[in-house]
């Protein structure tokens, strides 16, 4: 049994919340003890145990405590109930650049946090050459940070918490804003520290990363510890939370199937996936998009897809008119923006024929998804042609979220499934 690096026992963060501040004042002069203030369970009998050389994930919603528990795993807050146990230096990147004092130098900010992680100066000269090469920043490093980018700053954090030897790193979320290049060497890092014994405690959404560097992950909720097990697993749990199908009160139900999705006027398929609050939603409304729908293989409505797995995207319009040959429309964008893929029920050469006045129709498209690994955007749109014209009768932009999970990622945007032979 290897030795335990990080030890998490029943943890509890509770924060105090007042409506007013006056009455903390009040509470704290109060000769009856009287409460004012109402209590927020950040954290809620959390425990885990990390060994030495594990990469552990730690997943969950925003807001669900992930970073709260880092913070107490570091020293930078105190449970309230519980206790952490610490085996060996720990390096943290909590926060982009915490610790980093925006008026100095690259090089002073080296030596600053150097000082905070408890090395001297001639410990700190034998590792800067190994820090400024990491960071990648060239002459910036003689530059006040304040004048970086963010790609920049998240260079030179990371080559000083990398670098300093540490036996534990902690990485929240920092590695999101790196470019491809910087991230993929920051992963081999992940994989050195592994092979030589050290210990990984890692925070992030981007699930395909969980799934491929993690061992183990804890997956957090409202505050509360909903699994710990084999990473593949844990985020299965995850996606049905992600898909508001979760249960907190009982056992996860097995997937609901698409036809009785359909079968039930009253359920609206939308709230089970995340949708975006900011939609841009234009046009006509001779015909308008009510519902929409990304269904797997099992027929769960989720906005997780498995990598190669066929799904079905759905969208269901009403008709406030009579139209003739309504044209279905879905579009697949990056995060960035760009069109990755999309169709729409003309170029299949299946349009409607006629969207009659009061009536409903829904489009499914089916397809296996070869996207890489990653977070899209689906647009749907609902259009036709009136005296050769263009009618543009309703379009959501970027209306939900789709993540893709995938073990293994190629090149560019899709997978060509391509298989390798060696021939004499």
């Amino acid at each position: 049994m290897k030795n335990i690096a990080v030890e998490i026992k029943n943890v509890r963060k509770v924060y105090k919340l007042f409506d007013k501040p006056t009455d903390r004042l009040r509470e704290s002069l109060s000769f009856t003890h009287k409460n004012y203030h109402r209590d927020h369970f950040a954290l809620e009998d959390i425990s885990l145990t990390v060994h030495e050389g594990e990469c552990v994930g730690i997943i969950g919603t925003n807001g669900s405590g992930k970073s709260t528990l880092l913070k107490i795993v570091t020293g930078v807050l105190n449970p309230t109930e519980g206790s952490v146990t610490v085996n060996g230096k720990i390096s943290a990147l909590l926060e982009l650049g915490a610790g980093f004092n925006m008026e100095y130098t690259g090089i002073e900010n080296i030596y600053l946090n150097g000082t905070m992680m408890g090395f001297s100066e001639a410990d700190m000269d034998k590792k800067i050459d190994d820090i400024i090469d990491f960071a990648e920043i060239g002459d910036f490093i003689q530059q006040p940070v304040k004048t970086y980018s963010s790609g920049m700053f998240a260079r030179l954090a990371f080559a000083v918490a990398i670098n300093v030897e540490p036996d534990i790193l902690i990485v929240d979320e920092a590695l999101s804003v790196g470019d491809i290049f910087f991230q993929a060497k920051c992963y081999r890092k992940f994989n050195e520290f592994k092979e030589k014994g050290k210990t990984i405690v890692f925070v992030s959404h981007d699930l395909n990363s969980v799934l491929k560097y993690c061992d183990r992950s804890l997956l957090i909720h409202h505050g509360k510890q909903i699994a710990v097990g084999k990473s593949s697993e844990v985020i299965d749990i995850y996606k049905k939370i992600l898909a508001n199908q979760y249960d907190e009160n009982g056992p996860v139900e097995p997937s609901q199937e698409v036809s009785a999705a359909e079968n039930k006027p009253e359920e609206i398929w939308k709230e089970k996936l995340v949708t975006n609050p900011q939609v841009i939603d234009y046009g006509e409304k001779k015909a308008e998009i009510v519902d929409f729908a990304i269904v797997d293989e099992k027929g769960m409505i989720t906005s997780t897809i498995d990598k190669g797995s066929r799904c079905k995207i759905k969208m269901k319009v009403f008709f406030h008119d009579t139209v003739q040959n309504p044209i279905f429309a879905i579009t697949i964008k990056d995060r960035k923006g760009t069109e990755i893929t999309g169709t729409n029920t003309a170029l299949e050469d299946n349009n409607l024929s006629t969207g009659k006045k009061g009536t409903t129709a829904t489009a499914v498209f089916e397809q296996r998804i070869d996207l890489q690994g990653g977070q899209y955007l689906i647009s749907f749109g609902c259009t036709g042609y009136e005296l050769d014209s263009l009618v543009v009768y309703n379009r959501l932009y970027d209306a939900c979220f789709l993540e893709v999970f995938s073990a293994k990622n190629t090149i560019g945007y899709y997978d060509m499934n391509s298989s390798v032979t060696y021939e004499k």
